[in-house]
């Protein structure tokens, strides 16, 4: 609910800059980084994952809450501060538990329905705030407030999950974060997601390119929320079709489809296009989001996945901090479109990297 209106609650209501943007954004993301990896290796030290899941969720909850009663903009970051860390919580913990409910037939599927799931409740959030202006015409707090209520619920819901015992360690000594713990194709991976990352700017420059070509607060929520339609129904068939064909093969796709998505930002001045460009950018997320995750499940020892899960969130939030800095800055002090060919230059050279990670056990 609160996505879309977000970055349009900064520099309307809030009067930030169009670089505050990025710095909160980046920042934000980077709060995430630095517990991401740390969180995801505690709990596999413990074997624990539920404790995560549900501290990560009330962090964000409260986080919802200091956002609504923001007056100034460094109470966003405040609030985004904490949203962040509750994400750098849970995140490795949540990924490493969905593993361990799944075998080597349908992990593409698990992590498709999950985030198809993730995705149901972005194309709603987004409409409940459509519906909340229409009856609150420009009244975006209102809608800041009442987004506080389904997280606060929402979070009743994890105390009923159970964690299975699947994966127990078989050394006794103490884990330790190391890349030589891992494959090499693993390691070729993080290295495309770095760069990859490095133009992966936050979303909300979209949904502020979109406004800036002229279209409504309205429809900038409403074309977010066919972007998030799109993405929910591809998910689950695209996970599918990975465990079928190869999640490699729909993931280099993706990385295709988001180069030529902020080629079309770049460029396209047409308001009916936008429609077309988010949806398109619906599809990239479908092939890459779960299908990465995925992806490295192939070639992970069970017993480390809460660990690389981490690594593997760490490194492309602390190089989308970058990206949504780089972003704001090439904006205020170029153009948007330099900031939208930066993004594409990005995903085109990490393309290299994507094309030698792979293991050999996975379908080619």
């Amino acid at each position: 609910m609160l996505y879309p209106v977000m970055p349009i609650f900064l520099t309307d209501v809030l009067h930030a800059p169009v670089y505050v943007v990025g710095i909160i954004e980046g920042v934000a993301e980077g709060t995430s980084a630095l517990f991401k990896t740390w969180f995801g290796y505690l709990s596999d030290k413990l074997q624990r994952r539920k404790p995560f899941v549900v501290a990560g969720y009330a962090s964000s909850a409260i986080a919802k809450i200091i956002i609504a009663l923001a007056q100034t903009w460094p109470f966003v970051f405040l609030g985004r501060f904490v949203d962040r860390f509750g994400k750098g919580l849970r995140t490795g913990a949540r990924d490493a538990l969905l593993l361990e409910q799944a075998d080597e037939t349908n992990k593409g599927l698990i992590f498709g329905l999950h985030r198809s799931m993730d995705s149901a409740g972005a194309v709603l959030g987004p409409l409940i705030a459509l519906i909340l202006l229409q009856a609150f015409p420009d009244n975006i707090r209102m809608v800041l407030y009442i987004a506080a209520i389904p997280s606060v619920f929402a979070l009743l819901l994890f105390f009923f999950i159970k964690e299975s015992k699947k994966h127990i360690l078989t050394s006794k000594g103490p884990l330790k974060i190391s890349f030589r713990d891992f494959p090499r194709h693993f390691i070729i991976f993080l290295l495309g997601m770095a760069l990859f990352s490095l133009g992966n700017s936050s979303d909300t420059f979209l949904i502020l390119r979109s406004k800036d070509l002229g279209l409504s607060l309205s429809l900038v929520i409403l074309v977010y929320i066919f972007y998030n339609l799109v993405y929910t129904l591809l998910s689950t068939p695209a996970g599918y079709i990975s465990d079928k064909i190869g999640s490699r093969k729909i993931f280099l796709t993706g990385i295709v489809i988001y180069a030529l998505v902020h080629l079309g930002f770049a460029f396209n001045t047409n308001l009916s296009a936008i429609w077309l460009l988010f949806g398109v950018y619906g599809i990239y997320i479908a092939f890459t989001d779960a299908v990465s995750k995925a992806f490295i499940g192939s070639f992970i020892p069970p017993e480390k996945s809460g660990t690389a899960y981490g690594l593997l969130q760490t490194v492309t939030s602390i190089f989308t901090l970058c990206a949504s800095v780089i972003a704001g800055v090439l904006w205020s002090a170029f153009s948007p479109q330099v900031t939208f060919l930066f993004s594409s230059l990005c995903a085109i050279l990490s393309l290299l990297f994507f094309f030698f990670s792979k293991p050999k056990n996975l379908t080619p």
